[in-house]
């Protein structure tokens, strides 16, 4: 069973920043395509950033690009989300996810076989 645990949530305020972690245990993160996906309260979740398996390649939604960043530590078997320009209405949980079938560009859909349990962002003054 992969196993996928975030951290980094916290309090932060409007134009602040935070780095979440999702470290991966029981296999290696280079063969696998990682996504960040959140999920507010009365929401659907979203899909954020992606890291495509192999070669790193990454993928944003509209709504964070230019201020998310995603990047693989492979050392660590570790990826990180690097948040900055915080918005309020980027509160939610956090949660990252693993796909071995997701071939070339990764997706920002749930075609992701393993999950974490997420962690929380709250951005508010």
């Amino acid at each position: 069973q992969l196993q996928l645990v975030e951290s980094g949530g916290g309090l932060v305020q409007p134009g602040g920043s935070l780095r979440l972690s999702c470290a991966a245990s029981r296999f290696t993160l280079d063969g696998y395509a990682i996504a960040w996906f959140r999920q507010a309260p009365g929401k659907e979740r979203e899909g954020v950033a992606c890291s495509s398996r192999r070669d790193g390649r990454s993928n944003y939604a509209d709504s964070v690009t230019g201020r998310f960043t995603i990047s693989r530590d492979n050392a660590k078997n570790t990826v990180y989300l690097q948040m900055n320009n915080l918005k309020p209405e980027d509160t939610a949980v956090y949660a990252c996810a693993a796909g071995a079938r997701i071939i070339g560009l990764c997706v920002l859909n749930g075609q992701y076989d393993s999950w974490g349990q997420g962690t929380q962002v709250t951005v508010s003054s």
